[in-house]
């Protein structure tokens, strides 16, 4: 399995990024997971903004901020006064999870709590939602959003040529309408696709 997360505003230079070993155990912690996710979601922000979306101190995600820095996972932006530090994530995706990674068992450990983590943060952004979208945004937003699954029956290579075709045309759709974090008019939108083979409990007992 690869799990691959993308980051807010237009494609960039930065490219995509197959994290390494290293990287993937700094990013191996829920609250580091979630400030990336916030980064991802609003664009830049401060630790003390970052704080108050996540119930954290702003000490606190100032040192996880910094941390993740040093792995390249997170930069400092130029923005707004000088007394504060703006952190932006850098655009492009994340490739998680590699047949390499996956041999060392420390990576592989570290790979599956960071995709726990960021499963977590999917679920809960989609329940919450679910419960109360229509009622706190505007009806329009809500009438346009989608939740769709599908099933079918596939071989891996199937499988494989499937979520391979469709990441290239959610990314190439994606890029068209991409706008810059704060443009009026826009909200943080999170876009999910899932393609995997389901486990039948009675062939695994």
């Amino acid at each position: 399995m690869k799990e691959t997360t993308g980051s807010t505003g237009h494609p960039s230079d930065d490219g995509n990024r197959i994290l390494d070993g290293a990287a993937l155990k700094a990013l191996a912690h829920p609250l580091r997971v979630q400030l990336l996710e916030v980064l991802s979601s609003y664009g830049p922000q401060t630790a003390s903004s970052i704080g108050k979306r996540v119930g954290e101190s702003s000490g606190a995600t100032s040192y996880h901020l910094r941390q993740l820095a040093r792995h390249g996972l997170v930069r400092e932006v130029e923005r707004g006064s000088a007394r504060e530090r703006w952190w932006e994530r850098p655009r492009g995706s994340l490739t998680l999870s590699t047949p390499e990674l996956e041999q060392d068992p420390t990576t592989r450990e570290a790979t599956r709590q960071v995709n726990r983590q960021f499963e977590r943060g999917r679920s809960e952004a989609l329940a919450t939602f679910m419960a109360s979208g229509s009622e706190s945004i505007p009806p329009e937003w809500a009438d346009a959003a989608v939740i769709a699954t599908m099933n079918a029956h596939l071989t891996v290579d199937q499988l494989a040529a499937l979520a391979r075709d469709m990441s290239e045309i959610f990314r190439e759709k994606l890029d068209a309408y991409r706008s810059e974090p704060g443009t009026p008019g826009t909200r943080p939108v999170q876009i999910h696709f899932n393609a995997f083979p389901l486990i039948d409990p009675q062939e695994t007992t």
